[in-house]
């Protein structure tokens, strides 16, 4: 999987790094998404599902490589 993010619509709520910190946190600077993973392993995958669909903004994407 890859994962993309729109940082310039993002809310900074902070529920992608909650739900799956391994792959999001947010910037210190904006308190914007950030992607430390963009190919995240699968064992991720419920955890990056779960941020998808809490992402108030819908700033989150995933594609399947």
């Amino acid at each position: 999987m890859t994962l993309s993010i729109d940082r310039a619509g993002c809310t900074s709520c902070g529920d992608c790094a909650l739900a799956a910190p391994e792959v999001f946190d947010l910037d210190d600077d904006d308190a914007k998404v950030i992607l430390l993973l963009a190919h995240p392993p699968e064992s991720a995958r419920v955890a990056v599902e779960q941020a998808i669909r809490d992402c108030p903004a819908g700033v989150l994407a995933m594609v399947e490589t």
